[in-house]
C-alpha cells in the first residue's frame, strides 16, 4: 500500500506547480481552476504525508486547502 502512496509525490508536485502558473491569470475563471488544482494537490500531499508520517506536511496542506477553498469563494464573487 505504501508504494501506491509513494507514487503521489511527483504528480502532486507537478499539479502544484501548474496550478501556481494558472493562479497568475487575470481571469477569475482560470484562477478558480487553479484553486481546484491546488485542492487536488493538497489532497495528494495529505495522502502522501500520511503514508510517510509527515505530520507537519499534512498540517500545512490542511491549512492550504482551507485557503484554497476561500480563494474559490472569493473568485466566484468577482
Amino acid at each position: 500500500m505504501d508504494e501506491i502512496f509513494a507514487l503521489l509525490e511527483w504528480p502532486a508536485m507537478a499539479i502544484s506547480l501548474a496550478a501556481a502558473w494558472w493562479m497568475g491569470s487575470k481571469k477569475p475563471g482560470k484562477r478558480i481552476v487553479a484553486f481546484w488544482m491546488l485542492i487536488v494537490g493538497n489532497l495528494m500531499w495529505i495522502a502522501w504525508g500520511w503514508a510517510e508520517a509527515a505530520w507537519a506536511l499534512i498540517a500545512l496542506n490542511v491549512g492550504l486547502l482551507a485557503l484554497n477553498v476561500r480563494g474559490i469563494r472569493k473568485n466566484e464573487d468577482a
